[in-house]
């Protein structure tokens, strides 16, 4: 049997060498780690969307973090000019893209909404009676009376300037009801003409001093997203080339709508185009909101959302969405202080909007 003192300088001794390994140790875990947390972070930067919200919308990690764990996020973004506004948004959703995109296309959802007083979906090929119900505000009428090229608080351009002092006679009864019916031959023939004729048939705004070419307001929204062109070049050749690009995986239909933004009831002439992935590492789909004519504030505008999946196999997907318009109005001192209530506005609408998507969303079944 072992003495009781050879034990004790046996657990000794182990004590010493213990505590001569323990710097080694700490290092060797330190070390392992520091590698770990290495790899994650260079996997995490190389992971969709994330990658994306470092390099193109200059998210810091707190934000970054903030739509991952499911929070809606929307943030302004540097505009080259005082004319166009840019915002972000994106947020986590326990769904899939396939329920967000039935949710995006829910017209009658779209019309028990508080800021939509209409929206109807054109026929293939489009037909005056699709527009049986579209009526401009008496006010917008009072101001059809006085329009002239430059002047005129209608957008809209000088050949439809033009054709409302000409065609219309404002002294009649009812001058309202033919306004009514010339402004619907108007959108019919806009709508045409640019299936046909695609940017270049959108024509110029000429109700202010200085005149808005829609093609050209258009490219340079297009042109502002530099992530276009690498995630999604069929898609961007398509919103600028269309009717001639390539469409494989495209699909478009055409909407006129009525809607409150805030100061005046506006009517619009969209293309609602949707985008699937062509390749697994492409985003499931891309949804594109393209304004062809606004009858105020926006001389052009575009809405893109894309559902990115979850590569962390939660089994959500990420919105991430841009929005992106040039205005009238927002110029000069007091322009500036226009410009920097509808960006509150936009910003805090689009939060607010992708936090209702997500709520709803989430709640569904998958």
């Amino acid at each position: 049997m072992r003495k009781l003192t050879d034990i004790s300088n046996t657990e000794g001794a182990a004590r010493k060498f213990l505590l001569r390994m323990l710097p080694v140790v700490l290092a060797t875990l330190f070390a392992w780690l520091h590698a770990g947390g290495q790899a994650a972070q260079q996997t995490s930067a190389a992971t969709e969307p994330f990658k994306f919200f470092r390099e193109y919308v200059h998210l810091d990690e707190k934000q970054i973090q903030s739509i991952r764990n499911g929070e809606a996020v929307a943030r302004v973004l540097d505009a080259p000019t005082a004319d166009q506004v840019f915002v972000f948004g994106a947020v986590y959703v326990k769904s899939t893209p396939e329920k967000y995109l039935a949710m995006a296309s829910d017209v009658d959802a779209l019309r028990k909404l508080p800021n939509y007083l209409a929206i109807v979906k054109f026929s293939n090929p489009p037909k005056l009676s699709d527009l049986d119900q579209l009526k401009l505000e008496d006010k917008d009428i009072e101001e059809l009376k006085k329009c002239k090229t430059g002047k005129c608080e209608v957008q809209l351009p000088s050949e439809a300037i033009d054709a409302f002092n000409a065609q219309v006679n404002w002294k009649t009864a009812d001058a309202a009801d033919q306004a009514n019916a010339l402004a619907r031959k108007m959108v019919l023939e806009m709508l045409v003409n640019y299936q046909q004729g695609g940017n270049a048939a959108l024509g110029t705004y000429r109700d202010k001093s200085h005149p808005a070419v829609v093609a050209d307001t258009f490219r340079a929204l297009v042109s502002r997203s530099e992530a276009m062109p690498v995630y999604l070049p069929e898609l961007r050749s398509y919103l600028l080339d269309y009717p001639k690009a390539k469409a494989d995986h495209i699909q478009s239909q055409f909407y006129w709508e009525k809607v409150n933004f805030g100061l005046k009831p506006t009517v619009r002439v969209v293309q609602a185009v949707v985008y699937r992935g062509a390749a697994a590492t492409d985003p499931a789909y891309a949804v594109a909101v393209k304004q062809l004519y606004s009858s105020h504030y926006f001389e052009s505008a575009l809405d893109l959302t894309v559902c990115e999946p979850d590569q962390e196999g939660r089994g959500g997907f990420y919105i991430v969405t841009l929005k992106g318009s040039q205005q009238a109005g927002l110029t000069g001192f007091q322009g500036s202080i226009v410009r920097k209530v509808a960006v509150d506005k936009t910003r805090s609408s689009l939060e607010k909007a992708l936090a209702a998507m997500k709520e709803k969303l989430d709640a569904e079944p998958k």
